[in-house]
């Protein structure tokens, strides 16, 4: 019985390490991001209200999005086009650096 649960509990521990998301490179992903500067501006802060900002938001957020366009899950025809050809290094690293950035406030008018 000892031995069952020692097993259980190495493969439980096998399975959390396996599912670990890549912890993603800022740096790289500042490299990787010049052709989405494009439309959602150099540092993320779109220049446009036409395109979503991508500075500030979660890293969390950010990988799934991408992966969601890749799979198809979420659809847009020009993010699943770029999307199609990411790895999950790639978006990872991409994540991590929008993630660094300070998003721009919204100053509200009195």
């Amino acid at each position: 019985m000892k031995q069952l649960i020692t097993a259980i509990t190495l493969t439980a521990a096998g399975l959390t390490l396996t599912q670990t998301a890549i912890a993603g490179d800022p740096v790289a992903g500042k490299q990787k991001s010049a052709v989405c500067a494009t439309c959602h501006g150099a540092d993320g802060n779109s220049p446009s209200p036409a395109f979503p900002t991508l500075a500030g938001q979660y890293q969390d957020y950010l990988e799934k999005s991408l992966k969601d366009y890749r799979s198809g899950a979420r659809q847009n025809a020009i993010m699943a086009g770029f999307a199609t050809s990411l790895s999950d290094e790639d978006i990872a690293d991409l994540a991590a650096f929008y993630a660094s950035q300070s998003g721009l406030e919204v100053v509200k008018k009195p």
